[in-house]
C-alpha cells in the first residue's frame, strides 16, 4: 500500500510522467493508472490490497441446498447423486444442482466410503425381455427373523421387463408346498407368464435327484399352466441376477436386522415394503420410473384393437408358444390350435367365459373358458395328487 501512494504521490504533487514512475517501480503504465483511478475514488483506503474473489458464482450451490443434500445422504446411505438428484426435482427447489455438484457436496462432508468400488466388468451387458409377463424370476431368501430366534424364508418373484414384484410370500420352511402356494397366489393374482427362471434348488426342478425322471410339484404347476420353467447353470447366481439384486434392496432397506413380534406382523411389514418398492420407489435401472409404470398385465395387445371391443370388457393378457403338437396349455385347459403352426408365439386373452388365441393381428381360435367350479376341483385334484 506504502508503495502504491509513493507512486500515486510522485505523479500528482512531484509531477513525475506516468513512463517515468512506472520505470522507477518496476510495473506497467496500466498499473499506474489503475492506482490513480482508485486513489481518486476512494482516497487512501483505494490502494489497501481487495480479494479478486467474485461476489457470487451462478453454478455454485446455497447453503441450504448443501445442508439438505448431505441430510438425504445420511438419512438414506444408499442414495448417489443420481437418486438425490431425482428427489430434489421432485421437491422442485430454487436452485437445481447438477449431479457432479451433489457428488462433490456429499464428497465434501465425508459421506462417501473411502474403500474404492470395484468397477463394472467392460464386457457387462444388462439384458432383459422386451415386454412385462415373458419371464419371472424366483427365488429363496432368508435371514428374516421372528424375536424367538427362529428364521423365516421368503418366496421372491420378479418380473424381468418391469422389476415388479410378483411375489414375497414367508414361510416357516422352504419346502415344496408353501413354495408353490405363493406361486400359486402370484399366478392367480397376476395371470400366466410365458417362462419362469429359477436356480436349482430342490423345491423347484429335479434336475439333480437320484430318480432322474421326478417331476417336482414347481414343475408340475408349470406345465399345467403352460409356463416353460427355465433353469440356471449351476453356480451362476449373476443369471438370475435381477432377483438377487432385489434380495440386496430387501436388506439394506426393509430387514436392517430387525426382527419382528410374529410370523403375521412380518408378512404385513414386508408387504407394505413390497408396495413401496413397487409403487413408489424409483429404479435407476428404468431411468427413474417405478416398476408398476412399466409392469403392464394386459400387453401385449394386438395392433389392431378394433377386434377386441367386440369381446366385451378385457380379461387378463398372457402370451404362450404353441407346442410341437399344436396345442397351448392355458388356464388349467389345453386348446388346439394345429400342428402347422408349431412353434409360433401367440397372444392369449382370457375372460371370465372365453379364451382368444391371437396371431399378432389375427384371432386364431375363440373358446370357451372351462366352468371355475371344475378348474377349482381340477386343481385341487392335481395337488393332492403330487403332494
Amino acid at each position: 500500500m506504502e508503495q502504491r501512494y509513493q507512486a500515486v504521490s510522485a505523479v500528482i504533487h512531484d509531477g513525475f510522467s506516468i513512463v517515468e514512475v512506472a520505470s522507477r517501480f518496476g510495473v506497467s503504465r496500466q498499473t499506474i493508472h489503475s492506482w490513480l483511478l482508485k486513489y481518486e475514488k476512494s482516497g487512501l483506503p483505494g490502494l489497501t490490497n481487495h480479494t479478486h474473489k467474485p461476489k457470487g458464482c451462478s453454478h455454485q450451490i446455497s447453503s441450504a441446498v448443501d445442508v439438505l443434500i448431505c441430510e438425504m445422504r445420511r438419512r438414506n446411505p444408499g442414495w448417489g447423486p443420481r437418486r438425490i438428484e431425482f428427489e430434489l426435482a421432485k421437491m422442485s427447489t430454487e436452485q437445481m444442482p447438477s449431479r457432479s455438484a451433489i457428488y462433490r457436496a456429499i464428497k465434501r462432508a465425508n459421506l462417501i466410503d473411502p474403500h474404492a468400488r470395484r468397477r463394472r466388468d467392460e464386457k457387462f451387458k444388462r439384458w432383459e425381455r422386451a415386454a412385462p409377463m415373458e419371464l419371472w424370476q424366483f427365488d429363496v431368501v432368508g435371514g428374516i427373523y421372528l424375536e424367538d430366534g427362529s428364521e423365516l424364508k421368503c418366496l421372491t418373484g420378479l418380473d424381468d421387463h418391469s422389476r415388479y414384484c410378483v411375489s414375497a410370500g414367508l414361510m416357516h420352511r422352504a419346502n415344496s408346498r408353501s413354495v408353490c402356494d405363493h406361486l400359486q397366489t402370484s399366478l392367480d393374482r397376476y395371470g400366466i407368464p410365458q417362462e419362469i427362471l429359477t436356480d436349482n434348488g430342490k423345491v423347484f426342478t429335479g434336475r439333480f435327484n437320484s430318480q432322474k425322471d421326478v417331476e417336482v410339484l414347481f414343475d408340475k404347476i408349470c406345465r399345467e399352466n403352460g409356463v416353460e420353467h427355465l433353469l440356471t447353470a449351476p453356480r451362476s447366481p449373476t443369471t438370475t441376477g435381477k432377483i438377487e439384486r432385489f434380495h440386496r434392496t430387501l436388506r439394506s432397506e426393509f430387514l436392517m436386522e430387525k426382527r419382528f413380534d410374529s410370523f403375521e406382523q412380518a408378512q404385513v411389514q414386508l408387504d407394505n415394503f413390497v408396495a413401496y418398492y413397487n409403487q413408489q420407489r424409483p429404479h435407476q435401472s428404468l431411468d427413474m420410473q417405478t416398476p408398476s409404470v412399466k409392469f403392464n398385465v394386459s400387453a401385449p395387445i394386438p395392433k389392431d384393437p378394433s377386434s377386441i371391443h367386440a369381446l366385451g370388457p378385457q380379461g387378463t393378457w398372457a402370451a404362450r408358444r404353441i407346442g410341437g403338437n399344436g396345442v397351448i396349455s392355458i388356464a388349467w385347459q389345453q386348446i388346439s390350435i394345429g400342428k402347422h403352426r408349431a412353434g409360433q408365439d401367440v397372444d392369449v386373452l382370457i375372460t371370465e367365459s372365453m379364451v382368444h388365441v391371437y396371431y399378432k393381428d389375427e384371432l386364431l381360435k375363440t373358446a370357451l373358458r372351462s366352468n371355475s367350479k371344475e378348474v377349482r376341483k381340477k386343481r385341487a385334484s392335481v395337488l393332492r395328487k403330487l403332494s
